[in-house]
């Protein structure tokens, strides 16, 4: 019987190509891995020049205001629009409320910044536009701050206040501002004041000087939704019913009979109790 030969034979000459080829290979591999474990020295080859930063920053923070047309202000009554505007910061108003909280003026730009706590790039941009009022120079030793005569606060109707008159309040800004718009938008028009607290992301404390400023005077003419024969999508339309409270108070309905008064409402769990003399204003038996 014949013997097979082996068909992959190979020469001297090839054997030894074949091996310097595995010891390249090699050879890099190591020089790979090598690379990739060495570990980073540390070295930053970036650094950050925070003195040009700083300086860029104020040069923007100057452009924008130099954008704006600021006319000379007494920082004692800086309004929260105004100081985000020019600005300050949350933290840094709140400073200076606090500070005149207490009855206390500042009675100037240095004054201003030991209270506020603003940095010198920005109190550099600022305090050209202070102007602070004269003082009864008779006593030396105490300064007497001569008042300005406060107008009467006028009332404006809520259902007509433009975006820019909501500002003025203290706790108002712009996105405030546009919110509290929106939410009214939706209601078709506020029918009592008080619905400023349902405001989403309005403080008490802010709804209450808001009040001051603003109230309803012209309610709109809401047509009134029967709570005995409106079905869950007629409900879930008005704002303050969601879709499970609509099913709650068919469902209620269905289990108990018309409902004799809206006070009944109090008796369904899924209603939020400071929701429901809400919900009353917009139904009717």
């Amino acid at each position: 019987m014949e013997k097979k030969g082996f068909h992959f034979r190979f020469n001297k000459q090839e054997r030894s190509g074949i091996f310097f080829l595995l010891l390249i290979i090699f050879i890099l591999q190591g020089i790979f891995f090598y690379i990739k474990a060495k570990p980073f020295n540390g070295n930053k080859r970036i650094a950050i020049n925070t003195d040009a930063q700083s300086r860029l920053d104020s040069l923007k923070q100057e452009s924008q205001i130099s954008a704006l047309k600021i006319f000379p202000f007494n920082p004692n009554y800086i309004t929260d629009h105004k100081g985000y505007v020019l600005g300050m910061s949350s933290k840094e108003l709140d400073k200076l409320f606090a500070f005149r909280a207490k009855g206390r003026f500042v009675n100037s730009a240095q004054e201003f910044q030991q209270v506020t706590q603003v940095s010198d790039s920005l109190l550099e941009t600022m305090s050209p536009y202070f102007k602070f009022p004269n003082w009864d120079k008779k006593d030396d030793s105490k300064k007497h701050f001569h008042p300005i005569e406060e107008k009467p606060v006028e009332v404006t109707d809520l259902n007509r206040a433009t975006p820019e008159e909501l500002m003025d309040v203290n706790g108002i800004g712009p996105k405030l501002s546009q919110r509290i718009v929106k939410f009214r938008d939706r209601l078709g028009g506020f029918l009592v004041t008080e619905q400023l607290y349902d405001v989403y992301g309005l403080e008490p404390e802010v709804v209450q000087r808001a009040m001051e400023r603003f109230q309803v005077h012209q309610p709109p003419a809401v047509k009134k939704i029967s709570i005995n024969t409106a079905t869950v999508e007629e409900l879930s339309k008005l704002v303050y019913i969601t879709t499970d409270m609509a099913h709650a108070i068919v469902r209620y309905r269905e289990e108990n009979g018309a409902f004799g008064a809206l006070d009944e409402l109090s008796n369904l769990k899924v209603l939020p109790a400071e929701r429901i003399g809400r919900i009353k204003l917009y139904l009717t038996l």
